[in-house]
């Protein structure tokens, strides 16, 4: 990370990642697209996410996440930034000349060698199957649903690990502490995700925050009741005068309100929530 001397208010606490790890400014133009911002508006023009706009242009990257040329080996040509993830990217060439960009894990540089499917080593950077990897190996970019697709412990520093296999199934921890059985036919990396030091960024200033495409938004309780529920009051209080439950611009609870579905059909693939207690089936 880099700091720098309080010279001005925003220097005093702003961090940034020395990206000593990048090796390739430029992203590889075959595997890039550029995606239209929205402004948090649906297709009628409506806003539906607020303190959306603005922002650098960003180029999308296709990233890899079915890893499915199986049995060929693919050469680390670079590591690169991603505008829009917390990771860093691997561009990866195979021996029939493809190139791919890949979630890179921690440990893996340039000139490694890395391989995808059930004959690969359980080394960094490989790709197999949840039934033929190691018990007690850290994992990331893991299928939900076999060759769906990686969906699960993708960000910066993230990683699961295998517990145990049985009955088809393999059970993983994941970066939240859930303990969940996932089919043993899907596809994890073995790992962790890299740029673990991505949680000591702190933006310092607002203009950070603009550059990213996140607007300001004052809070609700310093509004008019007429704005927000949570406004008005005789000076600093809290639930707008009262002593009620803080809640949105349309009065839904924003605290200690549980948005997952209670008989989501998925529930059945967790054993331990990630508040550490068991799952109950109803």
């Amino acid at each position: 990370m880099k700091t720098f001397r309080p010279l001005t208010p925003s220097t005093r606490y702003i961090t940034y990642a020395d990206f000593s790890d990048i090796t390739k400014s430029r992203p590889e133009k075959s595997l890039v697209f550029t995606r239209k911002k929205t402004g948090g508006r649906n297709a009628h023009g409506r806003i539906t996410a607020r303190a959306i706009g603005g922002g650098h242009k960003q180029k999308v990257r296709s990233v890899d996440f079915r890893r499915n040329k199986l049995g060929i080996v693919a050469e680390v040509v670079a590591i690169e930034y991603d505008p829009i993830r917390s990771a860093r990217l691997a561009l990866v060439q195979y021996a029939d000349g493809d190139r791919k960009y890949i979630i890179c894990p921690d440990g893996l540089k340039v000139g490694a060698k890395v391989m995808n499917g059930s004959q690969a080593a359980p080394d960094v950077g490989n790709c197999l199957p949840l039934s033929a990897i190691p018990v007690g190996v850290t994992i990331h970019n893991i299928e939900l649903v076999p060759g769906r697709g990686a969906q699960m412990a993708r960000s910066a520093g993230s990683g699961a690990t295998l517990m145990s296999r049985d009955g088809g199934y393999a059970q993983l921890r994941l970066p939240s502490g859930e303990i969940r059985k996932v089919h043993e036919n899907c596809m994890a990396t073995i790992g962790a995700v890299g740029n673990a030091q991505h949680e000591n960024v702190v933006l310092g200033k607002a203009g950070r925050s603009i550059h990213r495409g996140r607007r300001p938004m004052s809070r609700g309780m310093v509004r008019n009741p007429v704005d927000h529920p949570n406004g008005g009051g005789q000076g600093k209080s809290k639930g707008g005068g009262g002593r009620q439950h803080l809640t949105s611009p349309w009065g839904v609870l924003a605290k200690g309100y549980r948005t997952r579905p209670k008989y989501k059909i998925s529930n059945r693939f967790i054993l331990v929530r990630r508040d550490g207690r068991p799952m109950k089936l109803k």
